[in-house]
């Protein structure tokens, strides 16, 4: 029987009404991999492969019966933008069968929502952030809610595996399965994903054999592709030039120009424009990222959705996911991204409709951006991509379930609260002494309180304090910010830092705007629209690399490899960056250490949690750092022989609390909820997301220092 002949007659007769002449390769691999199995399955394919239709085919078919009476499917976003473009999408399908589709977040009225909780049944559309809504506001509904669950189904997984945030989600899916009859099959679904054994675990620890992954790799279209170089001045300030060559392209194309930074959407949708405005075209080009008021982003997706025209969005990863924003001739990407994933999945907005090729325009606006370029660009034609890890011993979300399931329960015993972590699919591998110092610790700080007699456990007042906050559903970690308001109109944040003072000039959604005042007690930005030539304000965001990207770029230069697609400036600041490499014949084997009387710079090319932890061990050993870069350079001054220095880094036992309790001086680690977690277990934690010991100890032993004298 052909997959076709499997599904349900009525979506038969809708695959007919839309003309489709075949399913697509993950199309036709899933839906027997759904009905002929009981397994979990993790669908990977390209954007624009139909993953969407290869999950819900199967899965309204294997539903169909008894969605008119129960709720049969949870679809689980990152995105409540990207639960609305799926809304319509899944139930155009669903037009021929008795299935309801319901939507669960903020923005959804409470009647819809108390209708849904009367009679709960079909699809239900919802964030994270929104289960864990439920579990703590409406725990009596949960049993009827969840009895008769069979799928969940998770869009842009990847999203999730290695973030706190997917911690949360898969405790919540595990507290799921207490009230479900059977246990929900899970469907994940991902454009970049790798390390399938981890997510295997991650879906079904108990039986990661019976997870199933269907991965289409012919999905990945033609891919056409280019690499400019505009430098930036010594004021690093971004040349015209590269502004009017965006504009050159772009003014006959539908496009998306991402940037790294909300600071830079914002400069380069102004200049856009003001070259847009200069040929008599209008606003052109339209800001878009997490800081814009939600209503500004809607009318941009509106937008975008909606036109044939020339237009563009310049955005950060706020619409690196799948938001719907109709079909793009042109990705562009201003410097480069700290992942291959992020540049695989953001090239991939284009190129949507059959046939169609992927254009990707690459700009660096310094050397470091165009090694970085190179590096990424050259893993993604590899076919190369992060392996997801996971996010390691998570006390800090442990904390925060710890009080969910108190508030679910109204109390729980210190015994039931070790029998759910090992019994939870996120937290099982802790150890159970280690959670039993945590609950003791929560009920020492007034977190949990113990019920006399009884010897329940419920919320304490101070647990009372964090439940209450309305950032207690979300685990990830947001910036204080300031709301922008020109009278009565929302623009959208900006972060509230030190740095930020009336009489500013700020640029938010792709306007200039003064602030007239500052209130600080109501976190408000009062502004007009600029009518002086103030320069304005800029606020960046970071990242971290991988270590293959870190070799990759060492490779790039101490190789001879000519790059096609790159143009005459970029081959001219690449063999620029080579020469002092050829000089000194600076090979893949070595790591450059470039020496000025006392003042030393390595160049590690690795990644930036075995930088990181390089950094520090010098600091332990009483170096003076000076400075390090997202590249992985270290500046630092030695007065000592430099042999004896890297010898002690490679022969002392060392003591990783040592080198963190160095680090926490200057940083700690940052979580949202690890600063009520004793600091023994917050230590723990910083240890293994922010350093790497054994990668920094391989890396002192597998590269041979190249020390060079000369002036820089």
């Amino acid at each position: 029987m052909n997959s076709f002949d499997l599904l349900s007659k009525f979506l038969q007769k809708k695959i007919w009404d839309m003309r489709w002449s075949s399913f697509t390769n993950i199309q036709e691999k899933a839906i027997p991999a759904v009905l002929q199995t009981e397994d979990d399955v993790v669908l990977s394919a390209g954007t624009a492969s139909g993953k969407t239709e290869a999950a819900f085919l199967p899965v309204l078919t294997e539903v169909e019966a008894s969605a008119g009476q129960a709720l049969k499917i949870l679809y689980i976003s990152p995105l409540k933008a990207l639960i609305n473009n799926q809304f319509e999408r899944i139930n155009k399908l669903c037009e021929y069968m008795n299935i309801e589709i319901h939507r669960w977040h903020g923005d959804v009225s409470q009647s819809k929502k108390q209708k849904f909780i009367k009679n709960p049944t079909g699809i239900l559309q919802i964030t994270p952030e929104s289960i864990e809504s439920l579990f703590i506001n409406r725990p009596g509904a949960l049993s009827t809610l969840f009895k008769e669950l069979e799928f969940v189904v998770i869009d842009e997984i990847h999203s999730f595996i290695d973030k706190e945030r997917g911690v949360q989600l898969r405790s919540l899916l595990s507290r799921i399965e207490e009230f479900a009859t059977k246990r929900p099959r899970i469907v994940g679904l991902s454009a970049t994903i790798g390390n399938f054994d981890l997510v295997k675990e991650w879906i079904n620890f108990k039986y990661p054999e019976n997870v199933t992954i269907i991965e289409d790799k012919s999905s990945d279209k033609q891919l056409l592709y280019s690499l400019m170089f505009f430098e930036t001045d010594k004021d690093n300030k971004k040349p015209i030039e590269l502004f009017e060559d965006m504009r050159e392209i772009t003014k006959e194309q539908k496009s998306i120009i991402f940037c790294n930074s909300r600071g830079s959407v914002e400069e380069t949708t102004v200049f856009l424009n003001r070259l847009a405005e200069r040929e008599g075209m209008g606003e052109t080009y339209y800001a878009h990222h997490s800081s814009i008021d939600k209503k500004e982003r809607e009318y941009v997706e509106k937008v975008m959705s909606e036109t044939n025209m020339p237009k563009s969005v310049v955005a950060t990863s706020s619409l690196e996911l799948g938001i719907d924003i109709g079909n793009v001739d042109l990705v562009v990407q201003l410097d480069s991204t700290y992942t291959v994933s992020s540049l695989k999945q953001r090239l991939g907005r284009s190129g949507r409709e059959r046939d169609a090729s992927q254009m990707l325009q690459l700009y660096s606006t310094s050397k470091d951006s165009l090694l970085q370029s190179l590096a990424v660009m050259e893993l993604v034609l590899d076919k190369w991509i992060e392996p997801a890890t996971g996010y390691a011993i998570p006390y800090d979300i442990l904390f925060h379930q710890l009080i969910s399931v108190c508030a679910e329960k109204n109390g729980m015993t210190i015994k039931q609260l070790l029998h759910f972590v090992h019994n939870n699919d996120i937290f099982h591998s802790l150890e159970s002494h280690k959670a039993e110092l945590l609950i003791n610790y929560m009920i020492e700080k007034d977190i949990l309180e113990k019920l006399s007699g009884r010897g329940e456990l419920i919320v304490g007042i101070e647990g009372e304090r964090i439940l209450r906050s309305k950032e207690f559903y979300s685990v990830f970690m947001t910036n204080e910010e300031y709301e922008v308001v020109e009278g009565t109109r929302k623009i959208g944040q900006v972060d509230k830092t030190p740095f930020i003072f009336e009489g500013d000039n700020i640029i938010l959604s792709g306007r200039l705007w003064t602030v007239i005042s500052l209130d600080s007690d109501r976190n408000k930005a009062y502004v007009r629209k600029a009518v002086n030539a103030k320069p304005p304000k800029y606020f960046g965001d970071g990242g971290k690399i991988h270590k293959r990207i870190g070799e990759k770029m060492m490779e790039v230069l101490s190789g001879e490899d000519e790059f096609e697609y790159i143009d005459y400036k970029s081959k001219s600041a690449l063999e620029e960056l080579r020469r002092p490499y050829k000089l000194y014949e600076v090979g893949i084997q070595h790591r450059a250490l470039w020496k000025n009387k006392r003042e030393y710079l390595i160049e590690t090319f690795t990644s930036t949690q075995i930088t990181t932890t390089l950094h520090w061990m010098m600091r332990v050993l009483d170096v003076n750092v000076l400075e390090r870069d997202l590249l992985g350079r270290i500046r630092f001054e030695y007065s000592g022989d430099i042999n004896d220095l890297f010898f002690d880094l490679k022969s002392c036992i060392w003591d990783e609390k040592e080198i963190v309790e160095k680090k926490k001086k200057i940083s700690d680690f940052p979580s949202k909820f690890a600063t009520y977690i004793p600091e023994y277990l917050k230590d723990e934690m910083h240890i293994k997301h922010e350093l790497d010991l054994k990668g920094a100890l391989e890396f002192l032993n597998d590269f041979e220092l190249k020390i060079i004298e000369l002036e820089f």
